[in-house]
């Protein structure tokens, strides 16, 4: 069985094997606010559960952002929350932080619905958000050690380079002092240097 559908005349056809060719509908940013949190806490942690239950076979609570941590990285100072949109209709989020006198610039978390997953809509994402902030000379992130799909994602699509592995010898900055449990788990922390 094989789904077909029309973007733009372009032809997108999705075999029943699972092997999707790339999507070329219009991925863009819009500006949440406050109202739309809870909802992006929900999705979020929805989304991060698929890779958790992939990897590990059942969905572990540990492994997944607390609401304490998303609310810190919702409210942070200087932080921005984006919807990604896929032809006009929310598909994911971005919260950055935005440092406007070194522009040393944050991708706290970002996410995407499973069901857009393999189409070429998080690298778009990523680059309008490169696109909305110009004036970054450096994006840093981390993703946790077993998510070897955003691995993949950050280093092999988006250019950004491992420079960080943290753990319970080197834990991330400021997990601690937030009260996070991140500190117990292993991350890779990423860089690209844009100038």
């Amino acid at each position: 069985m094989a789904a077909v559908s029309l973007n733009g005349g372009l032809v997108t056809l999705i075999e029943h094997i699972g092997v999707a060719m790339e999507d070329t509908s219009n991925v863009t940013l819009a500006l949440a606010d406050a109202s739309a949190f809870e909802a992006f806490k929900q999705e979020l942690k929805a989304s991060f559960s698929v890779a958790v239950e992939e990897t590990f076979g059942a969905v572990e609570a540990s492994l997944i952002p607390s609401d304490a941590d998303i609310d810190n990285s919702l409210t942070a100072p200087d932080a921005v929350v984006h919807h990604i949109l896929l032809d006009g209709v929310k598909v994911g989020g971005a919260i950055v932080t935005i440092d406007e006198a070194t522009q040393h610039n944050a991708l706290d978390l970002f996410y995407l619905l499973p069901s857009t997953h393999g189409r070429g809509v998080g690298y778009r994402a990523w680059q309008a958000i490169e696109q909305a902030y110009p004036q970054t000379r450096v994006w840093m992130t981390h993703t946790p050690y077993f998510e070897k799909r955003n691995i993949h994602f950050y280093v092999n699509k988006c250019g950004f380079k491992i420079v960080s592995f943290y753990n319970r010898y080197y834990p991330l900055p400021d997990d601690e002092e937030r009260g996070s449990k991140a500190h117990k788990l292993e991350f890779f922390g990423f860089e690209k240097v844009m100038r």
